[in-house]
């Protein structure tokens, strides 16, 4: 059996939900208080307002901002984010002060995840307007500098900023986060010149969402070189992965979740952390090794509390 030494501990490990696939706040409440409750470090969602694959999608999207203010109010110590918010959705200023506004909220508990937007279906369904990934790009990154800048200016002083899809005049930049330099920024994806050079230049941490680890290994390679050619210390940065959980304490509760989640546990095995408390142990330790710092979990059934509190024993003992 491996040992928990080899797991890290539960302040490692990130829940990380859908609720675009279905959920009211209430079920996200559940889960959040629940995390907060058996030990996980952090309660995150994804930013989409279309559902994906064969689900209803019912009660239908949530703002994952509007989502965060609330459970800001209403949990005490796990961080709240974002994995991840998509540039097409928001202006640059005003983003910056709706998750200044919840780090306030929180007392200084919250981080950002950012990036170029993907889903070109939930544009069409919304009215939001989808360029291709040159341009995308290019959006992402100067709303990252907007943010990164306006969260980097002194009281007192003003932030401009003149680029090509956005034009920032004497801002105040207010209100300024609490946490110091403004919430930790999430980067992440497989982009093999721009992901890494942009993390590099704005990010507290890199994450890859559903990859092997030798995948994993070389996109993190790409981002410490481009840490390095801007001299800064590749190990300034947290490196972190996100996988789907389905744990069972029997290869029968394994097959229960997978069901309820539409997915086969030999599937899930080969692309996530899956199958009884051994197996998983094992998955989670080789992923350490791998180099991943901290874990987000990907819980795709929302009124399954039990998985948490299963899967919270299974790192701690």
């Amino acid at each position: 059996m491996t040992s928990s030494t080899d797991l890290g501990t539960l302040a490692d490990y990130r829940v990380f939900t859908e609720p675009q696939q279905g959920a009211y706040y209430s079920d996200l409440l559940a889960v959040a208080q629940r995390t907060e409750a058996v030990g996980f470090d952090a309660f995150f969602r994804s930013d989409h307002y279309l559902k994906m694959g064969d689900v209803s999608g019912l009660p239908g999207p949530s703002d994952a901002w509007v989502t965060l203010a609330g459970l800001a109010r209403e949990t005490s110590r796990i961080r709240l984010g974002t994995l991840v918010t998509a540039a097409t959705f928001r202006l640059p200023g005003p983003l910056a002060i709706s998750v200044a506004n919840v780090d306030h909220m929180s007392g200084g508990r919250v981080e950002l995840g950012l990036g170029t937007g993907w889903y070109g279906a939930e544009h069409d369904a919304y009215g939001i307007r989808f360029p291709a990934l040159g341009e995308r790009f290019d959006i992402f990154s100067e709303q990252l500098a907007v943010i990164a800048g306006m969260w980097g200016t002194a009281e007192g002083d003003t932030f401009s900023f003149a680029g090509d899809h956005y034009r920032v005049t004497d801002s105040p930049a207010l209100p300024a986060p609490v946490q110091a330099g403004g919430p930790p920024i999430i980067i992440g994806g497989r982009g093999v010149s721009r992901t890494p050079a942009l993390a590099a230049r704005y990010a507290a941490e890199f994450n890859m969402p559903f990859v092997d680890t030798e995948m994993f290994a070389e996109q993190n390679a790409r981002v410490s070189a481009a840490c390095t050619a801007i001299d800064r210390d590749p190990a300034s940065m947290v490196r972190s992965i996100a996988l789907v959980i389905c744990v069972g304490a029997d290869e029968a509760e394994v097959a229960r979740r997978a069901a309820a989640i539409g997915r086969e546990p030999d599937e899930l095995r080969a692309n996530g952390v899956a199958g009884t408390p051994d197996e998983v142990r094992a998955t989670l330790a080789r992923w350490r090794a791998a180099g991943a710092e901290r874990i987000y979990l990907q819980m795709l059934d929302l009124s399954d509390l039990d998985h948490l509190d299963l899967v919270a024993d299974i790192i701690s003992s």
